[in-house]
């Protein structure tokens, strides 16, 4: 399938992409343009459009695109939830939510200025994506596992979050 969104990425149209392809739509296309192009391009393209004025999968009072795509698609991952909170905050300025947040909002920021164009923005924000689905898996983990996490020598405690990680 073909998305579109508004051109000049940044938080939110980083973070919709990694989340598409990884949980909705593995084969995704991305297309970015003006917002006053994107009714033609759905037209056109039979685009979905996610994260432009009027759309179904767009901020609906505080949430954000990511969250309207985690809703609309039904994904139920523990880990997307907690990276949704990082996510929104991130988005919305709202940083005391998530502690993760100024620090996304930071990168997404750099990482958009950087890159040549909106699609090598969202490939390199990919990683840091990767990185904090990881994080919050860990989180996770660590507070379902938290008593035998406290039994074990500190040298495997590294191991043991890695075979949780792979289970």
């Amino acid at each position: 399938m073909k998305w579109v969104t508004r051109e000049h990425v940044h938080v939110d149209r980083t973070a919709c992409p990694w989340l598409i392809k990884r949980f909705v739509d593995p084969k995704a296309e991305f297309i970015f343009v003006p917002v006053e192009k994107i009714e033609d391009i759905v037209k056109k393209e039979k685009a979905i459009p996610y994260d432009a004025p009027g759309a179904e999968l767009g901020h609906h009072g505080d949430k954000c695109s990511f969250d309207a795509i985690i809703e609309k698609y039904n994904v139920t991952n523990p880990a997307v939830l907690e990276l949704a909170k990082i996510v929104r905050a991130a988005d919305t300025g709202k940083f005391e939510a998530a502690r993760e947040s100024a620090g996304l909002e930071a990168a997404m920021s750099g990482l958009s200025i950087a890159a040549k164009d909106d699609s090598e923005t969202i490939e390199k924000a990919s990683i840091v994506y990767e990185a904090l689905y990881t994080s919050c898996k860990l989180k996770l983990i660590r507070e379902k596992y938290k008593s035998e996490i406290e039994k074990i020598d500190r040298r495997q405690v590294r191991e043991f979050l890695r075979k949780k990680l792979a289970e």
